[in-house]
């Protein structure tokens, strides 16, 4: 069986689902197709999508993850069709119709990519970017949420919650998603992030241009600092909705990430030092010609790092550009949201992959004729230990969307936070093994107890996933 080149330090969840794999297409014939298919799906980098309103910053915030201005960022809607960035070279962008079919669409750098489509014929536009970040993530910018035309917000529905065949059979599946919102997510946000299925595990809450926040740079308090605080305070009201919360000033980052800031501008930023910032902005206004240096230049330092990067990167501006672009990073959010991604969204997208992996093979072992071998190949997997997350995550997803108010779904999502035995068990982390295995044999019988009177089916799954959990927690203190 021949799959996509599996990277340098495979996950072990990893591990056994190609293991599986080869041992399906072990089976021969149209199975090995069915291995390779899934194998390119198992190996190939989870996808992140960005959603959010229209001008919430999504294209901003792309371009700075990526490390290059490739997402069309105009003040009017210029996303309107899904387009997935995904690591490659050399640079280049295929459009992809709802048909299936799919052409090459010439690139012209800082003008607006003409796809020869009406958009309602484009499932999505297929960018390949020579990038590090998009080594180990894949993403996806979408049209605003709710946005001047309803055409846009169809396109994010079509390739996220209707599922057509066409998106589906290119990868568009996302595994987890980034929220953008200003100060508090409107009801219809929340909605389709409900509707589009993902967890609260896999979904990670961004509170956009912290650089504006409340009355902005001109204000009484910091903005972003402000933002950080509002971010505390909002993560912990939309528990229900995104794993955390984190402020980032997307213009920022983008400007530090892409390199668009020059020598040029550094030394324009230092010319605007002795300046209080009222003055600076009564002068700008005034267009008398009293600024040391052209408007123009002010104009376009601005459009790069906004009205907090005109106040605030002035001293750093004496350091030259070098020295901007690391306290625009500092100050950014960049770091600590790329953080999270690595680390905790990263995490729970692979496990959601993996779950997508196993429902195609629980498919398989339903509608194949060779389905006793799939079969036998599934319960092996749905034993496994390492495994235990992924039934454990496909378990919480079912039950929020079928019954969210169920005692589980608490249970479910600290097991999961859990990546220590301990904080699964939610206990002192310098437990003694003995204790643990105590613990776990506790919540054992009391989940074996609950499950002898459950509300729905989902519960009965929650519950079984449960078991496996503490089992194998019992077993490893052994």
């Amino acid at each position: 069986m021949t799959t996509t080149q599996t990277p340098t330090a495979p996950e072990p969840v990893h591990q056994r689902i190609d293991a599986a794999l080869h041992r399906l297409a072990s089976f021969g014939g149209d199975l090995v197709d069915h291995a390779n298919r899934i194998g390119a799906i198992l190996w190939s980098p989870p996808r992140i999508v960005v959603v959010g309103r229209l001008k919430a910053g999504k294209s901003t915030l792309v371009n700075a993850l990526i490390g290059a201005p490739v997402a069309e960022t105009a003040a009017l809607e210029a996303t309107n069709v899904v387009t997935v960035y995904e690591n490659g070279a050399p640079s280049r962008a295929d459009v992809v119709l709802t048909d299936g079919s799919r052409g090459p669409v010439p690139l012209s750098f800082g003008t607006t990519v003409e796809l020869g489509h009406s958009p309602t014929d484009v499932a999505y536009v297929h960018r390949y970017v020579p990038s590090q970040a998009l080594s180990r993530i894949t993403l996806v910018d979408t049209p605003g949420l709710a946005t001047l035309t309803v055409a846009n917000a169809a396109a994010t529905e079509r390739a996220l919650i209707d599922g057509f065949e066409q998106t589906r059979a290119a990868s568009v599946d996302a595994d987890a998603a980034v929220f953008l919102f200003d100060s508090m997510p409107r009801s219809d946000e929340i909605d389709f992030l409900h509707r589009v299925g993902f967890t609260p595990l896999n979904t990670l809450g961004v509170l956009s241009r912290a650089d504006g926040f409340g009355r902005g740079v001109l204000g009484r308090r910091d903005p972003i600092g402000h933002a950080t605080r509002h971010a505390a305070v909002l993560a912990e009201r939309l528990r229900d909705v995104v794993g955390s919360v984190v402020p980032v000033a997307g213009l920022l980052a983008q400007t530090a990430h892409t390199g668009a800031f020059t020598e040029r501008d550094a030394r324009a930023l230092a010319a605007l030092a002795p300046f209080a910032p009222l003055e600076l902005f009564d002068l700008l206004d005034a267009d008398d010609g009293t600024l040391p240096v052209p408007r123009e230049q002010v104009v376009r330092l601005i459009d790069m790092v906004g009205e907090y990067g005109l106040v605030h990167g002035r001293h750093a501006a004496t350091g030259g550009a070098h020295g901007v672009n690391g306290w625009l990073t500092s100050v950014s959010g960049i770091d600590p949201l790329t953080a999270v991604l690595d680390r905790s969204l990263r995490r729970f997208a692979v496990l959601h992959r993996a779950g997508r992996i196993l429902s195609e093979l629980d498919s398989l072992a339903y509608s194949h004729p060779a389905r006793d071998g799939i079969r036998e190949i599934v319960s092996t997997l749905d034993s496994d230990p390492v495994l235990v997350p992924v039934g454990l995550l496909r378990a919480l997803k079912s039950l929020l969307e079928t019954d969210p108010d169920a005692p589980a779904v608490a249970e479910l999502t600290r097991v999961l936070r859990g990546t220590t035995i301990a904080a699964c068990l939610d206990v002192d982390p310098a437990t003694p093994p003995e204790q643990l295995r105590a613990v776990a044999q506790e919540r054992l019988v009391a989940v074996q107890a609950q499950s002898l009177s459950t509300r729905s089916a989902a519960e009965d799954v929650a519950l079984a996933a449960l078991t496996r959990a503490y089992m194998s927690m019992f077993r490893a203190g052994s």
